[in-house]
């Protein structure tokens, strides 16, 4: 199994089961709500006095609805119903203050409500808190306690748990590497649903050389993963449709993939849209839409772009002439710098995977492993974006 290069990073919550492993002694150091910022009430007259009507006025400032988005607002209601003994407040601001929204990041504080939450009775809190243990995220690193609560939260039904088991399996963390025993806790994964579990086990009976090839399996498992929002699977569906039309559920499912996944940050989807543009491959052939996608590529995608497409990019601006060089150049660095996020995931209208008012999550940068949440009012339209 060569296909995966890296564990994924954290994205937020995603299901719930109960905690039990750890003994918690938490009340010593339980978390002061964050500062009062005079918050005033979504409409007139309107006081949140249950914890219900707390969560959800911090979900309306944390996505602007019926409000301006504030994040700062957003967080004292959660902190104040988490304060309250809420699990799903707990669970909340605890990735608030890992990803340093609304409030300083602290991982150390996330800990602590990651562990209240789990107390309460959340697999998705057991699964973060052994994400912190694996990554030494605000407690000391501990790869058996990992193993453990992931262990735990798998058996009663967490997808994203049995995921990681996956990764921790595949990369020999605190294990005997054994690519078998990964490959079955990615099909429990997907077997719960789980969007990356799918992604790697649909990759595997599409990609992998030494796996069993079923590309019909393929295509099922990529694309509950894509209509998920997981932007990978999106370009992974997308090359195999691709490559085998018959697959495709509509003639342009392949384009339709692919420019999502572009538009979502996906260097390689940008490519790959490149090449069927200077080929005139399912698309007319245009050297000004291919020296586009490419030249979003090699911005997005950093040195292993330019060095794939630098020839390509030598021919299209010959034959393009410098004039219209300079100018496609110019468009794509206005494209880019209003599309700067680079997304792991994308929600529909509606969907609420994360608990959260979010449209999408950001891959986290300079190597962290918390994906941050874009709220709806961050702009984030994806598929309807133009190229």
């Amino acid at each position: 199994m060569t296909l995966i290069r890296r564990i994924p990073r954290r994205q937020t919550v995603l299901s719930l089961a109960a905690f039990s492993l750890l003994l918690l002694t938490a009340s010593s150091m339980l978390a002061n709500p964050a500062n009062d910022p005079d918050v005033p009430a979504t409409q007139a007259g309107f006081e949140p006095h249950t914890i219900q009507q707390q969560i959800q006025l911090a979900g309306e400032y944390l996505a602007g609805h019926g409000v301006a988005q504030d994040s700062k607002r957003a967080a004292f209601w959660y902190e104040k119903a988490a304060g309250a003994g809420d699990p799903r407040a707990q669970l909340q601001i605890g990735y608030l203050y890992e990803a340093g929204i609304g409030v300083p990041r602290d991982p150390v504080r996330a800990f602590h409500w990651y562990q209240l939450a789990a107390a309460g009775g959340l697999a998705a809190a057991k699964v973060n808190l052994g994400i912190a243990y694996l990554f030494g995220g605000g407690v000391e690193k501990n790869e058996q306690a990992a193993f453990a609560l992931f262990h735990e939260a798998a058996q009663k039904g967490s997808g994203l748990a049995a995921c990681y088991l996956g990764y921790i399996y595949h990369f020999g963390i605190g294990v005997v590497q054994n690519d078998a025993e990964a490959e079955r806790w990615f099909a429990k994964g997907a077997e719960l649903h789980n969007p990356k579990a799918q992604y790697v086990m649909g990759s595997l009976y599409f990609a992998e050389k030494n796996h069993e090839h079923n590309l019909n399996t393929a295509a099922t498992l990529l694309r509950e993963s894509a209509q998920a929002g997981y932007v990978p699977a999106m370009y992974q569906l997308g090359l195999l449709l691709e490559r085998n039309p018959d697959l495709a559920k509509h003639p342009g499912e392949a384009l339709t993939l692919l420019n999502d996944a572009a538009n979502a940050g996906s260097w390689s989807s940008s490519l790959l849209l490149g090449v069927l543009a200077r080929d005139g491959k399912d698309v007319p052939r245009d050297a000004s839409s291919a020296y586009f996608q490419f030249r979003v590529a090699v911005l997005e995608g950093g040195d292993e772009a330019q060095k794939r497409l630098e020839n390509d990019l030598k021919r299209l601006s010959t034959e393009l002439g410098a004039d219209r060089t300079a100018e496609i150049n110019a468009q794509a660095e206005n494209w880019h710098a209003r599309h700067h996020a680079v997304l792991e995931f994308v929600y529909k209208p509606g969907d609420d995977e994360t608990g959260f008012p979010a449209s999408a999550l950001a891959v986290p940068e300079n190597g962290g492993h918390t994906a941050m949440l874009l709220p709806v009012e961050a702009g984030i339209d994806v598929a309807s974006a133009q190229r």
